[in-house]
């Protein structure tokens, strides 16, 4: 009798089991997905994004400060599988705006006062390690005799400062097709009161020469057509040479220019400016608190360079 009560509730639970298998094949919910913010969740995102940009860094040219300060990241955040691929402050820009178009992650070094914030939606990664530094300052560098030389220039040198958010003006009428000198021009006719300050108590000159150098960043392109905008109103006949970090310092230091408003300090083009030092004359600052970091769209889920390993 026990044995024929087993076999039935055995064969009762083997059917009820069927019935509550098919049931559950029905009504399972798939498995949760570790939730953003935790560490599997972190790790999977981290993951994801260097896989869809291929573990790169769009940088710019080679020699240019914030590219040493990316390759510190990747040492101090053991970035290994990372590589900063350099390229140039148009090819940079460039991939970015493509990359936001198609709304897919990129990673840039990127630095500001610069356009693409004002145009796009962007975020800096934060760095805990300080990699990059703190915020920098832009200085204006003259070679030694120029005041001696050319007194009303370097007193417009001398008296140049402005705003990230002019900056930005120029910069941004660059960005939208406005040949570079029509745009400096443009900036110095709507700001008369600043310029002023510029210029005040400077007589003019007649026809004299005066070279700037600059390196091809957005930002330098803007603030190096701006002064010479307002050097020729003083009546100089300017040539602006654009050239890479290193030379631009060095045509400072041996003369073979006379000036530049382009010198990102303490971080940016420390190396350049220790290795010339006492060879030129520092001006001091002429715009105050610029920026330079790793910088993605606010759309990618990354929020400090940590969020890469």
């Amino acid at each position: 009798m026990l044995t024929t009560w087993k076999k039935a509730g055995a064969a009762a639970g083997l059917s009820l089991s069927l019935v509550l298998a098919a049931c559950g094949a029905e009504e399972e919910e798939p498995a949760e997905e570790a939730p953003e913010g935790t560490e599997e969740g972190s790790e999977e995102a981290s993951s994801n994004l260097g896989e869809e940009v291929d573990y790169t860094i769009t940088g710019i040219d080679a020699g240019a400060g914030v590219m040493a300060s990316a390759e510190q990241a990747i040492e101090d955040y053991g970035l290994e599988d990372w590589e900063l691929q350099p390229s140039s402050d148009a090819a940079m820009t460039s991939a970015l705006t493509e990359a936001v178009e198609n709304e897919e992650p990129i990673v840039v070094t990127g630095w500001n006062p610069h356009w693409k914030f004002a145009v796009h939606d962007l975020k800096y990664l934060e760095d805990p390690e300080g990699s990059f530094g703190e915020a920098e300052d832009i200085h204006t560098l003259v070679r030694n005799g120029l005041e001696e030389d050319k007194p009303e220039a370097y007193e417009v040198l001398d008296n140049f400062a402005w705003e990230g958010e002019d900056m930005e003006e120029v910069m941004l009428d660059i960005y939208e097709g406005t040949d570079e000198q029509e745009a400096a021009r443009n900036w110095v006719d709507e700001n008369e009161d600043t310029v002023s300050e510029w210029t005040e108590g400077v007589e003019e000159v007649e026809g004299e020469e005066i070279s700037l150098v600059f390196v091809a960043w957005d930002s330098e392109i803007a603030s190096t057509n701006v002064i010479a905008e307002v050097l020729k109103d003083v009546g100089y006949e300017v040539e602006t040479t654009s050239m890479e970090a290193p030379h631009m310092f060095a045509a400072i230091a041996e003369d073979e220019a006379d000036a530049m408003v382009a010198a990102w300090l303490p971080a940016t083009h420390e190396q350049y400016y220790n290795d010339y030092e006492g060879e030129f004359e520092d001006l001091g600052v002429n715009l105050e608190g610029a920026k330079i970091g790793l910088v993605v769209p606010e759309y990618v889920e990354a929020d400090s360079i940590e969020d890469l390993q």
